[in-house]
């Protein structure tokens, strides 16, 4: 019987189950992927807009040549703060449901069942791409993921989006030989791109090497082409490769069938928790990090997103001293 499972070995789940562990609290943490599996699948030496210092978790340095870290560096220090603290991984296990109540609750997993007092829910939302409910959307050469550009030297690309992903996504594509159409839904480039990411696209835009068509919004997605629909009408854009990224959301079925409740008078289906412990209205467990924002995926990082390990932890490690769930 543990007494804290964690469900997402993101981040923020590392930071959870090491603050609870070192309140002395049997700690596990489940994740259906590869540890910190966002940060395995984001483009190949990202860079993050964050320093090292806020990436920190239980006061381990980040130490990075770099003054804004790399993915890679990302992925060596998780490594290596996991490895350092010894905490106990169940990696590629997929969680299903949750069954029972604080002091004995069941996870279902694909793999079998883990026996557990409470459950930390940090499962965030770069799993779930939001989907542009378009025909043709389900074709191969549509992507809602980008990794790198060079297989797409001399191509047609479509890059659907115009926020941070989507600017360097187009800017690294054309860098690399692509021949690249931004299609934008709203009148401009986002202002929410990083103020040294914007001013790029921009100009590229602007010089001509970057075509874009604002408010416009995509039909239909063909092998060979895409149908929009642009403020003079529709339009045809030849293509061989679409990356559609229009941004991400949290497995709102899981968080239902684990018992976490969504505030209704909230747009963005944010959790119902209490801000002081981060337990939801079912006693016991608890949710940290992005996924704490609903859909609002931008109200919560890993910067801020860390500290609700501490919060949590101090409050398990009072919960189960005060009512000893393992006599």
């Amino acid at each position: 019987m543990l007494d804290v499972l964690v469900i997402g070995a993101g981040p923020v789940g590392l930071a959870c189950a090491l603050e609870t562990q070192r309140h002395g609290l049997i700690t596990a943490v489940v994740e259906k992927g590869a540890l910190v599996n966002s940060i395995v699948g984001y483009p190949t030496n990202m860079e993050f807009f964050s320093t090292p210092e806020l990436l920190e978790i239980g006061g381990y340095p980040f130490p990075t040549s770099h003054y804004k870290p790399l993915r890679e560096d990302a992925l060596d220090y998780y490594q290596r703060v996991a490895r350092d603290e010894k905490l106990t991984l169940r990696l590629y296990e997929k969680v299903l449901k949750l069954d029972g109540e604080q002091g004995n609750f069941t996870v279902t997993t694909d793999k079998g069942e883990i026996q557990t007092r409470n459950v930390i829910v940090a499962t965030g939302f770069y799993d779930l791409p939001n989907p542009l409910n378009v025909p043709g959307e389900d074709l191969p050469h549509v992507k809602h993921y980008y990794k790198e550009p060079y297989e797409h030297v001399a191509q047609h690309v479509i890059v659907i989006g115009a926020k941070n992903s989507s600017a360097k996504a187009a800017l690294q594509l054309t860098r690399a030989g692509a021949k690249v159409t931004l299609i934008v839904r709203g009148p401009v480039v986002s202002d929410s791109v990083k103020y040294w990411i914007r001013p790029d696209l921009v100009n590229r835009i602007a010089e001509g090497r970057i075509k874009a068509y604002f408010n416009t919004t995509v039909t239909a997605i063909f092998p060979e082409a895409v149908e929009v629909l642009t403020p003079d009408g529709p339009l045809t854009i030849p293509t061989n490769f679409v990356y559609a990224l229009t941004g991400y959301h949290p497995d709102e079925a899981l968080l239902g069938r684990l018992g976490v409740e969504p505030d209704p008078a909230d747009e963005a289906r944010a959790p119902l928790f209490d801000p002081a412990t981060h337990e939801t209205t079912r006693p016991g467990l608890f949710v940290a990090g992005t996924v704490c924002g609903g859909r609002a995926t931008s109200r919560w990082f890993i910067e801020n997103g860390r500290h609700h390990a501490q919060l949590i932890a101090a409050h398990l490690g009072a919960v189960i001293s005060n009512y000893d769930f393992r006599a």
